[in-house]
Formats: structure tokens, sequence, C-alpha cells
């Protein structure tokens, strides 16, 4: 559905996003991960027309979006959220769903004095249709609580209420899980997953918590200074030597790799075999089986 073609994004003699080449598929979920300032936020403001590349293609379906603005890309079903929520903080909870559908009858004043009918049966569709998306969201209980009172995960949750008011064909999430509570980032997990399985979304995700990209995506992009580093299963991205080092840093790599050749000389000296006992839920390359959680 995306495909991105040796993008740059340069501010100044910085370059954010350096020469990188990425797809994802339609009705994937696309984990997008890296150290802070792999450039990952960037690239994403640069596919949905909040930054305009400095060199590079996007393409969508085929279709050349390069440089386009969020508006435009707005109408052909490209959404990106923000790390920081950014709800109308005064409006309810679904006063800000009902305000997201865009050519609203109520937003010319000749129809605002002529054409009251038909706003008023615009109104109680828009209204229908959110407490809809409120009910698949499970926050019906705070539809008429002001947005700017809830919690973070909340308003996450939200954010992906307002994409579900139009026709979105991706959505672009950045860092969905920041701030937000483990009960609440399983609840906005499950929405994903039901979003994409059940009305087809496509999603891209930015995110830190290896637990949660492991319960979502499939395929994982590594980002690491500007380029793609590497691609795959949630698993094998994780046993990655490279990523490893992008993230530890080689110094700490060689530190952990050498204490695990230590412990497999001091076993193999006392009668021990390398994997087993205390060691057996280890890596092949003596880090835990989960070597990046908790980034």
């Amino acid at each position: 559905m995306i495909e991105v073609h040796d993008l740059h994004r340069h501010f100044g003699g910085f370059r954010a996003v350096d020469g990188a080449s990425l797809k994802i598929r339609k009705g994937s979920i696309t984990g997008l991960i890296g150290p802070n300032g792999a450039g990952k936020s960037t690239l994403f403001n640069v596919i949905a027309g909040v930054l305009a590349p400095t060199s590079g293609r996007v393409l969508m379906g085929g279709e050349d979006i390069t440089g386009l603005p969020p508006h435009q890309l707005f109408h052909k079903g490209l959404l990106r959220t923000f790390q920081m929520a950014h709800e109308f903080a005064s409006m309810s909870v679904r006063e800000n769903l009902m305000m997201v559908p865009p050519g609203q009858s109520g937003e010319t004043l000749w129809n605002t004095w002529f054409g009251r009918k038909r706003i008023a049966g615009e109104e109680r569709a828009l209204r229908a249709r959110a407490d809809e998306v409120l009910d698949f969201l499970t926050i019906s209980h705070v539809a008429e609580e002001k947005a700017g009172n809830l919690s973070g995960g909340q308003k996450k949750l939200l954010e992906l209420g307002r994409c579900m008011m139009v026709d979105a064909r991706i959505v672009f999430l950045d860092e969905v899980g920041a701030g937000v509570n483990r009960t609440l980032l399983m609840t906005i997990a499950d929405a994903i997953i039901r979003l994409n399985r059940e009305r087809g979304y496509t999603f891209c995700v930015i995110e830190h918590d290896m637990d949660f990209i492991g319960k979502l995506c499939d395929p994982v992009i590594v980002m690491a200074e500007g380029k793609v580093l590497a691609e795959g299963p949630a698993d094998s991205i994780m046993a990655n030597e490279a990523v490893i080092e992008a993230y530890l840093g080689r110094g700490l790599k060689n530190k952990v790799k050498a204490e695990a050749e230590e412990e497999t000389l001091f076993g193999e000296s006392h009668g021990f075999q390398p994997g087993m006992g205390d060691e057996a839920g280890a890596g092949g390359d003596g880090l835990p089986a989960r070597p990046l959680g908790g980034m």
C-alpha cells in the first residue's frame, strides 16, 4: 500500500532520514522501531505530509503522494496520530468524534440559515456513528466527559476513534503506548487488532514496548541513523545482532558476549553443558530470549 523509495529529510547538515526505503503491505500491522533519534517520527511526518522530503518518493497504492499536504492525504484515507494526543479539550468525547468527518452541511453559513433540517439529520447520523465507535472502543462511559479530562490511555483510544469516523485506509500511530498504563495499553492493542481484522485497516506503529510490538506487528522494520537496518518477524528482529547493537551499543554488546563466554567456560569446567539449567531460557547469543524487552 505504501512504498518509500530512497527518502531523505535533512535539517541543515543533519540527516534525520538518510535514504530510507521500505514497503507497508495492505492489510498489515507493521511495526517501526529503533533507538531514539533513529528518524522514525521524521519518516512518519514526511509520509504524512507534515514535512516535505529533501529527496525521494512516497507512493500510496501506486500513486505518487510525495509532498502532498496532510489535508489532501486525509481525503485519500491516510491518517497520522502523534505521541501527544491532540484532542479538543473543552469539547465532550462524543463531540470530538462528531466533528471529524469533512464536508458537513453545518459548516456553511447558508445551510445554517436555510438547511437546518438537513443539518439536524446529519447530526443524528453522526451521533449514532460516534456512539458505535465509543462502544467498539469500550469508552461509552466517558461519552459526555470533556476530552481534556481523559487519562493518557483514553486519549489514545479517542484518537483511534477519530480515525474510525472517516474511511481510513492506513493509519500511522506514533508511540501509541506513551504515558499509557498496562491495562489500557492492552485495550488499545485489542482495538487495533480488531480494526485490522474486522474492518481492513492497515497500520504502521512506532513503539518502544517490544511486548506490544510482538503482540501486534508483522513485519517489524528497524531504523537506525535515518536508514532501514533490518526487517522481519518480531522474534527474528529481537535476535538480530545488528539490531541489538543499535539499541545497546557495541561496548555493552561485547560486555554481554564476554560474560556469556565466561559463564560457558565456567560451566564446562564444572561438567555443565551450555544451554542447560539456569541458562536454558537464554537466546543463542547469550542474551535473554527477549533481549529488547522494555525498550
